[in-house]
């Protein structure tokens, strides 16, 4: 054995290459290579055995053994291709560093020799030029030129202004379809350029029209990257011709107006009135509204026999928000119509390069796109690289070379363009639009182009950029560029260009008149939300009858027999079985399932997500049941009926982020399925706050966008520490207004279960916050009786006392709101003369009910807030005055009294003693000399 290995010492990995292509010969042909390499390839052949054995012996290259002792073993043809294919491999892997990427020429290029990509580095000289190269190799694929062609195609490939990133991908195939078409030339035929011109000169003319008819008006530019609006009107004409139905597009700022009109379809006299009278609803809609460069639009593009349905999601400025909301949206649309390919629906996003490698949740969301339960089939990107964040330079917002590393996350093909040569921007857009719909994954076009004006049309980047800006200013537009190359090839003559602008001019003067007078149109309530009411109706009754409810219950107890599920589940199944069949009182747990299941039944899709949620934080739900022999897995919940809706339940990745918006997303397109989002715990929804903040408590007022999504918070002070007792419930009331939400700190299982239902049940659709319970999940008061959820029931939003007490003797009025109701109904002593009253729903606050109820008490002496949250924090700043006002409505002179911790900068302490202490204090305070000693 050592005698064999000191033969073989030179066989280390830096020769791999060489020995690779001789044992091929050897395969092929044995006596094509010298008699010295058939021994030793004999010798592998019959010494399997042996190799595979271990050795104590360390294996070093011989370093007697020389690259002219190779040579000498491979004939000159096999090494001359062998060369070859190693300086192929090299052009693939580094040759984007040689691209002309940069249209203002700013950016300093290596140089083949510091790459090590001229031919003297693989061994070659000037003197081969002329000889012949013949490859074929699965990897490399097939090449039959001379070295000199082979030299000035891989220039022209990689070199010029292309430049592309594929070696993260590992899967083969893709790879080396990726190589295979980018070294396929494309031709583009005298009217295809035509057309490409006039799509340059609507794009240009429209923002020149915008500044000079509203000069200093912001309206976020595209000019100097007008071909990524080219692009994408390429991208969607690709998408036509493989049969995709709908495309939802993503964008920040820059660009949408165009995109808006050029692409999407919105009239250009609606844009325009925008400017005009500043409009961009109707006036009887009454809302708020946004500026232009945030709305969306949705319309139908047709040509000849084909039809594509388009929608630009509105955004707000927070850059990079709406990725995952759009990818919510695109899933929801391919689950209703059941695309299970992901090809019928395709998701478009446009990045800025700043934002794309500066926020994280780009990489939240690209986390997420091969994942079961948010894959769409992958997404087109575009980063649109103007080569500036506002007034910073690209080597103040990353690291890196290119914006685009985030996108390796994923191992998606990155393909970097010169925004100045619109014919390679096609080309990689071709390549890019195939490669989504073939693999359906990701991919990312990077075109680099740069900013006309400012960061708006009011900026003045002479500050910070002059050497950038003096450069632009000379700078003849992408239009004009390609404009000229036309002439040049005679595909137009010299007045084309002009006559097709002022053609286009005329047609925008017309649009201009016609906007002086044009009425906003909202599209609103069409489609999958037809039959939703934008108003509040009447109360809808959300009780099932009885019978059913136990009927539907026992099924979900049911296991299959030859399905074991953990001792510790049999045990649970058993009980709620049980709890169900004798009409006894149930948990939380059983209310959700329950509403659930009848939802399911009634046709109603649900989908619910969050960390976790598949069994639950609390080991409450056990949505999917896993065999403890073979890892199988059962869902009960959709095992009920053969006519039953669908129900997806998933554990999501660990962000918070990306996946709200995902199921926001989800939620505006799916208006009559139930959604649901579920935190780990309360507190790490604020990781979200932009999506609550900019998209579910605002989106109605701003853009006309009604969303149905539940949001689960765990929620209660238990003394688990500061981060791990409080959804900050203050934060969801600072933001209710307009009745745009409701906020719910529901304490009984029926309250849940009617308040799911009527999430689908009433004709409006708003999002539902739910402070959800912990300990509450087996409290052994935390229950339901069966007729609480029964026929010609509904949610109750306050809940007076339960016990009976003699109004008349009633010295206190104790209001509160969630776990600490059973604290203070624990520690109240019988035959008290406080009653307790929770509110199940803090917003919109019911005055009117809790009014009637206060002035069933109204000879009490006081009335108190009690709340376990901190005082600065919890209901109490939001809740006093409607407290207040309704002891007003009540005919009571009075005022609600606060008792509760005191005001903290943190939620909770981390010591489960002084949590205690702080716990025994407030409901001492509460309850005064009613309290259980």
């Amino acid at each position: 054995m050592e005698k064999y290995f000191n033969k073989t010492g030179y066989l280390f990995a830096g020769n791999a290459v060489f020995v690779e292509e001789l044992y091929r010969q050897y395969l092929a042909n044995p006596n094509s290579v010298d008699q010295t390499w058939q021994e030793f390839f004999a010798d592998i052949k019959d010494n399997n055995a042996l190799l595979n054995k271990s050795t104590a012996k360390v294996i070093r290259p011989n370093p007697n053994v020389t690259k002219a002792l190779l040579n000498n073993n491979l004939s000159y043809e096999g090494l001359h291709n062998l060369k070859a294919k190693e300086m192929i491999s090299a052009y693939r892997r580094n040759a984007h560093y040689l691209a002309n990427l940069d249209p203002l020429g700013l950016e300093i290029r290596k140089t083949k020799d510091e790459l090590k990509l001229n031919i003297e580095a693989f061994g070659l000289d000037s003197s081969q030029l002329e000889e012949n190269i013949n490859i074929t190799d699965e990897f490399i694929g097939t090449w039959n030129c001379k070295l000199s062609e082979l030299v000035t195609k891989l220039d022209k490939v990689y070199t010029s202004s292309i430049g592309v990133e594929f070696d993260q991908i590992e899967n083969v195939e893709e790879k080396n379809w990726l190589y295979t078409k980018l070294e396929t030339e494309i031709t583009f035929a005298s009217e295809e350029k035509r057309s490409i011109l006039n799509d340059f000169v609507e794009v240009e003319c429209f923002e020149q029209f915008l500044h000079t008819k509203f000069p200093g008006a912001k309206r976020f530019s595209i000019e100097g990257g007008d071909s990524s609006i080219v692009a994408m009107n390429k991208a969607i004409d690709l998408s036509m011709n493989q049969g995709v139905e709908e495309i939802v597009i993503g964008m920040a700022h820059r660009g949408r107006l165009n995109t808006l009109t050029k692409v999407v379809g919105k009239p250009y006299k609606a844009v325009i009135a925008g400017f005009i009278n500043g409009n961009v609803f109707p006036d009887e809609l009454n809302i708020s509204g946004d500026v232009k460069y945030h709305l969306g639009y949705s319309a139908d593009r047709v040509r000849a026999n084909q039809k594509i349905h388009l929608s630009l999601a509105d955004n707000p400025s927070h850059l990079e928000a709406i990725n995952s909301i759009v990818a919510g949206k695109v899933r929801a649309k391919q689950d209703m119509l059941v695309d299970t390919k992901r090809s019928k629906v395709k998701a478009i996003l446009l990045h800025g390069d700043a934002a794309f490698c500066g926020q994280g949740v780009v990489a939240e969301s690209l986390s997420m796109s091969p994942l079961t339960a948010y894959n769409v089939g992958g997404i087109l990107h575009f980063v649109i690289n103007n080569q500036l964040g506002f007034t910073a330079n690209a080597a103040d917002t990353r690291a890196s070379r290119y914006s685009t590393e985030f996108a390796k996350i994923i191992a998606a093909p990155i393909l970097h363009v010169n925004g100045d040569d619109i014919e390679a921007v096609l080309k990689a857009t071709d390549i890019a639009v195939e490669y989504r719909q073939k693999f359906s994954k990701d991919v990312v076009v990077e075109i680099i182009c740069y900013r006309k004006y400012g960061h708006n049309e009011g900026d003045e980047p002479m500050y910070t950029q002059s050497k950038m800006y003096n450069i632009i200013k000379s700078k003849p537009t992408p239009g004009n560029i390609y404009a000229n190359e036309l002439v040049k090839s005679g595909i137009i003559d010299n007045n084309y260009y002009a006559k097709l602008k002022e053609k286009f001019k005329i047609k925008l003067d017309k649009e201009y008149e016609q906007a002086k007078s044009y009425k906003q149109e909202s599209h609103f309530l069409g489609g999958c939300w037809k039959g939703i009411s934008r108003t509040r109706g009447k109360a809808a009754i959300t009780g099932v009858n009885k019978k059913i409810l136990q009927d539907l219950g026992t099924k979900l107890c049911e296991i299959p027999k030859d399905f074991t599920i953990n001792p510790k589940l049999v045990r649970l199944f058993e009980v709620r079985k049980n709890t169900l069949t004798t009409d006894q009182p149930i948990d939380w747990a059983t209310a959700e399932q329950l509403a659930f299941a009848h939802l399911l039944c009634s046709g109603t899709n649900i989908r619910l997500t969050g960390q976790d949620s598949e069994r639950g934080t609390f080991s409450h739900r056990h949505s999917i049941l896993h065999n403890q022999i073979d890892d199988t897995t059962y869902i009960p919940l959709n095992n009920l009926s053969k006519t039953q809706a669908q129900y997806e339940v998933a554990n999501s990745n660990l962000a918070e982020y990306a996946v709200l918006g995902f199921e926001y997303g989800y939620s505006l397109a799916s208006p009559k399925n139930l959604v649901l989002w579920e935190a780990q715990f309360g507190d790490f929804a604020n990781g979200a706050q932009i999506i609550f903040d900019q998209f579910i408590s605002s989106s109605a007022t701003k853009w006309l966008r009604m969303s149905g999504l539940v949001v689960l918070l765990p929620h209660a002070f238990e003394g688990q520490g500061p981060e791990h007792s409080s959804a900050r419930l203050e934060r969801f009331l600072q933001l209710a207004a307009e009745e745009n939400m409701y906020i719910t700190y529901p304490t009984t299982p029926a309250s849940i279960f009617h308040l799911l239902r009527r999430q689908i049940l009433e004709s409006i659709r708003k999002p539902l916050i739910v402070m959800s319970p912990k300990s509450l999940l087996r409290h052994k008061y935390a229950v339901s009786k069966l007729d609480e959820l029964g026929e010609n029931t509904t949610f109750i939003p306050v809940l007076d006392e339960v016990t009976k007490i003699d109004k008349n003797n009633i010295t206190k009025v104790i209001l509160c709101s969630g776990k600490v109701y059973y604290d203070l109904f624990a520690k109240r002593v019988h035959n008290s003369n406080i009653v307790i009253i929770r509110l199940e729903q803090l917003y919109p606050f019911e005055k009117t009910l809790v009014a009637s109820l206060l002035k069933k008490y109204n000879k009490a002496q006081a009335f108190i807030w009690c709340q376990e949250e901190p005082k600065n924090m919890g209901a109490w700043n939001y809740i006093a005055e409607h407290l207040n006002d309704a002891l007003k409505e009540a005919e009571i002179n009075n005022e609600f009294k606060y008792v509760g911790r005191e005001e903290s900068a943190s939620p909770a302490v981390g010591s489960l003693q002084v949590h205690n202490k702080q716990q025994e204090k407030l409901l001492m305070e509460a309850l005064g000399d009613d309290i259980i000693k």
